[in-house]
């Protein structure tokens, strides 16, 4: 007789056999002993989880002549027939190979038939999610209302490609992976029947590659018993199977998170040098950083299913690291890992992938850069943060104190929390603003609480009247002057003309028609010898574009107007072409840009309204579509 594969040898016969999935068994169990069985069920799950095996011991339980309970007896004739695969009355079916309409027409002629020995007429459907949409309707009513004598079993590894008026007429059984200590000790028993001592940590890197499925592990224990003998290490099962231990994989990350780049080539070397595939070690590496990231996360013990040395290792590594920096490092792994798998050299790829890691150095949570800075500016003298705060802000300029002195009149106090009135003639030592902070109460000076001092200022018109004033202007306009007066509307004229062709050819075909172009106080003026040359341009939909390439190209808050002889009219209407001008002027008053400007000292580039990227015409139009430019019509 033929070798017969661990896999089928150890098929389990009865329910008690069967490797997890316990739910689903006590289920079955009781609705045979209550008579209460479905005439159609669909067991689901991931390859190897026993959908067929548990389909099968139903269908010799339905036609068991002897049973125990729930449990087939396995002597009577219609067992051993099911068991050999010679049962009349037992029809398992390829979905993916018997999947037309004509095959399902096929069975249903068969079922109307009676058995012939046994007790039911059993139909088992593997794969069925394969069966065609046409067969899913052939199959509708008579599953629905089968005769007395069938019963139908249908497994699938994808049920959501299985039609809903399949799934509504069927009582569904989920399977579940099988979980590593079930699978552990499944598979020692196995090879204590085959007289085969296998190692502990040779074991675990079996069940870790099972990934859940009974029916794999098997496999390659098979394959690992036909290699090693009467006993199998760990070294045996890197050898055979191309594994990487997670021992290598612990060690490579920790040399990640240390940053230590040389140990990280040594072990590359290593790994190499042992015929290892690069690939699976991407796979086995970012599902190590992601049980850090869950390990630090915290979510308790029960969530892992992993050995106890692998999460002692886990906790060991986490320790000292941020929940930031694994989640970057998961990250740029995530990317460059994916690139290293489709790549024509992936230890390169691997490599260079783990220099950028090597390049990021921890990372900062916002929140603490934001303390970091609070705290930095509370050992700062507060005449140092006010300059601080006018340097960054050029919004309001500040009398100086011998204009102040100069003019005659009442007495007021000046006190600590008035930020736009001037410094008082009082003043602490100068610091410089590139001086070093304090960092400790021995280095930091004390910081003598600001006098109450007096000053003298205008009964009329005064100096800080001039000051308050100034402070209530609108702070856009200063931002939006800080991007203006960059290119010059005559010069630069022919510039803009090709930006806008870029976009819009036929605007800049009529703007290139204009006799001349000029800036008139808060206006530019476009002038042209005839009307018709602008009666296009001036009209609402055509201006506001027209203004936001003006903005986007000049970064000048002007108004377009056109000029004709007179006797010709091509005015614009006043709402026309506000509407960019009014989004510039709130992008530049957005707190969150203001923020920006105080806190990193800088200042506003290029204000842009219209679309966020706005691209050329040839980049915008869809491929499928073939679409032209936009050619206006009076």
């Amino acid at each position: 007789m033929s070798y017969l594969v661990l896999a089928r040898k150890f098929r389990p016969r009865l329910f008690r056999e069967v490797v997890g999935q316990k739910p689903i068994v006590r289920t079955l169990q009781n609705a045979l002993l209550q008579e209460r069985v479905a005439h159609a069920l669909i067991f689901s799950g991931v390859r190897g989880t026993g959908k067929t095996t548990l389909a099968r011991i139903m269908a010799k339980a339905l036609n068991c002549e002897n049973r125990n309970g729930a449990e087939p007896c396995n002597v009577c004739t219609s067992c051993m027939q099911i068991a050999e695969g010679s049962s009349l009355d037992l029809q398992e079916v390829d979905g993916a190979s018997n999947r037309g309409i004509q095959e399902i027409r096929e069975l249903k002629d068969k079922i109307r038939f009676m058995p012939t020995s046994s007790r039911y007429k059993i139909i088992i459907i593997d794969e069925v999610h394969m069966l065609t949409t046409e067969a899913f309707n052939a199959l509708l009513k008579t599953l629905e209302e089968p005769p007395e004598h069938v019963f139908f079993m249908f497994a699938t590894t994808e049920l959501h490609k299985v039609p809903l008026t399949i799934l509504s007429r069927c009582q569904r059984y989920e399977l579940k992976r099988i979980n590593r200590k079930e699978l552990a000790s499944h598979f020692a028993n196995i090879a204590q029947q085959e007289k085969v001592q296998v190692e502990a940590a040779a074991m675990e890197m079996v069940v870790r590659e099972a990934e859940g499925s009974v029916r794999d592990g098997l496999s390659l224990l098979d394959q690992l018993f036909s290699y090693c003998g009467q006993e199998v290490k760990v070294e045996d099962v890197v050898e055979v199977l191309g594994l990487v231990n997670n021992q290598t994989v612990a060690d490579l990350a920790d040399a990640l998170l240390q940053r230590d780049l040389s140990a990280v080539y040594v072990l590359l070397e290593d790994i190499y040098n042992q015929g290892m595939d690069f690939k699976r070690l991407s796979n086995e590496l970012l599902s190590w950083f992601r049980n850090l990231v869950i390990c630090k996360i915290n979510p308790g013990e029960g969530f892992f299913d992993l050995p106890e040395d692998d999460m002692l290792r886990l906790q060991q590594s986490v320790t000292g690291q941020s929940l930031e920096t694994l989640t970057a490092i998961f990250n740029l792994l995530l990317e460059g890992l994916e690139k290293a798998h489709f790549a024509a050299y992936s230890r390169l790829a691997l490599e260079l992938t783990f220099i950028k890691i090597f390049q990021v150095g921890n990372v900062v949570p916002v929140g603490e850069l934001i303390t970091r800075f609070d705290n930095l500016l509370s050992g700062v003298p507060e005449t140092v943060i006010d300059q601080l705060s006018q340097v960054t802000s050029p919004v309001v300029p500040v009398a100086t104190v011998e204009q102040i002195q100069s003019v005659p009149a009442a007495t007021v106090s000046v006190r600590k929390e008035a930020a736009l009135e001037p410094v008082p003639s009082v003043e602490p030592p100068e610091i410089p603003l590139d001086a070093p902070v304090a960092t400790t109460e021995q280095e930091r000076p004390v910081e003598p609480e600001p006098p109450e001092v007096t000053t003298t200022i205008p009964e009329k018109n005064t100096a800080s009247d001039n000051v308050e004033q100034a402070g209530k202007q609108d702070v856009a306009t200063t931002v939006v002057e800080q991007v203006e007066a960059k290119k010059d509307i005559r010069r630069d004229w022919d510039g803009f003309i090709a930006y806008v062709r870029e976009r819009q050819p036929w605007m800049s075909a009529s703007l290139q028609r204009a006799s001349s172009v000029k800036q008139v106080g808060e206006e530019l003026v476009v002038q042209y010898d005839d009307s018709i040359e602008c009666s296009l341009l001036r009209q609402k939909k055509y201006i506001q574009p027209l203004t936001e390439f003006f903005l986007d190209f000049f970064q000048k808050s002007l108004t377009i107007r056109f000029d004709v002889p007179e006797g010709q009219d091509c005015g614009i209407e006043t709402e026309n072409g506000q509407k960019p001008h009014l989004e510039r002027r709130a992008l530049a008053n957005d707190p969150l840009v203001l923020t920006a400007v105080e806190i990193f000292n800088g200042q506003v580039g290029d204000i842009r309204t219209g679309p966020r990227f706005r691209k050329k015409k040839e980049q915008e139009e869809s491929p499928e579509t073939n679409s032209q430019a936009e050619t206006p019509t009076e």
